[in-house]
């Protein structure tokens, strides 16, 4: 990491955000001894954005002078390695030179003298060339490689642009709202980042590096779309973090556990109630301690009642203590 190359990128003016923020990472990936090489891959991440698109950007910084690339070769196995970039502020950086169109004149730059005035060829005048926007017309001194066309077998990844970035859309079989998975396409609202602001005490007009533009957008949607909380939860869940921690957290990330928390808990309470409440179990039935009591209630009622159930000691009892009477017996059919 360089200060003095990240300070360079961010007096860059003029750029979009995106662009300046590739410009940013080739900086910080710049080391003053041995240059910048970061791998494509290493610069997608850290950009967070795909590597056609990463080319993309490339090619407009590289277009305005503000860094050059570099093929570079193992000089033993013959493996491209990661690309070379010169940054504008290095010394004796020299820009893509442009080779004007023939037909109308394209990438002339102002006031410099042409080829045809110096007695060169475009291909003689020792700079790259890049062909005319509108025609093709021109060559690229720098272009012709020993690199194949088609991907190398060890790594076959191919530098064609993939599909998640065609801007060829086909139209949708259903309206937005109904496809699966269309809220992941819905960005989180300014009404929305601002009650999110306004819980964890940050002041929209003085608002930190780590709060500015779209990247925190981004982190608070993965909140909402890979969590499964809601906009309301996620205020609810940095209002709860505020209380814990009083100051305002340096960026969005510094939020994921309280965001884990408050999904955990989510899925807790869903699986609580998808539970069946246990059903109360039936009380225990009383043990007979008294058994002429127990058949005196039999013999009074007019349930039920077996001749053979009450034996001639049971009934001695039953008559001794005054339960039933003899009549009642022989009503029932007690000899």
């Amino acid at each position: 990491m360089s200060h003095e190359a990240t300070n360079w990128a961010i007096k860059q003016r003029g750029l979009k955000p995106t662009t300046k923020i590739v410009l940013w990472h080739l900086c910080d990936r710049f080391n003053p001894d041995y240059g910048c090489f970061p791998s494509q891959d290493r610069l997608a991440h850290d950009c967070e954005i795909s590597r056609s698109t990463l080319n993309d950007h490339l090619g407009q910084l590289e277009a305005l002078g503000l860094l050059r690339r570099v093929p570079r070769l193992d000089p033993v196995t013959k493996r491209q390695l990661p690309t070379r970039y010169i940054l504008g502020f290095e010394p004796g950086f020299t820009p893509v030179a442009v080779v004007p169109c023939p037909e109308i004149g394209h990438g002339e730059a102002e006031g410099a003298e042409s080829n045809d005035d110096a007695g060169l060829s475009p291909l003689d005048d020792g700079s790259d060339a890049l062909p005319c926007p509108d025609f093709g017309h021109g060559s690229c001194a720098g272009a012709v490689s020993d690199f194949p066309a088609d991907p190398c077998p060890e790594n076959a990844e191919s530098r064609v642009r993939i599909s998640d970035t065609n801007p060829v859309r086909e139209p949708l079989s259903k309206p937005v709202k109904e496809e699966e998975g269309a809220q992941t396409r819905e960005a989180i609202s300014d009404e929305v980042f601002g009650e999110l602001l306004a819980a964890l005490g940050l002041d929209p007009a003085a608002l930190p590096g780590w709060w500015q533009g779209w990247p925190p957008r981004l982190h608070v949607q993965r909140w909402r779309d890979e969590l499964g909380l809601t906009e309301a939860e996620i205020i609810a869940a940095a209002e709860a973090s505020r209380q814990e921690h009083p100051q305002p957290p340096d960026g969005p990330k510094a939020l994921d556990r309280a965001m884990q928390r408050a999904a955990q808990r989510k899925v807790e309470d869903a699986g609580r109630k998808r539970r069946k409440p246990k059903a109360t179990p039936a009380p225990a039935a009383k043990p007979i301690t008294d058994l002429p009591a127990f058949y005196a209630d039999l013999v009074n009622s007019d349930r039920y009642l077996p001749v053979s159930a009450i034996s001639n000691t049971m009934r001695d009892a039953m008559l001794a203590r005054g339960l039933v009477t003899a009549e009642r017996l022989r009503e029932r059919g007690v000899r």
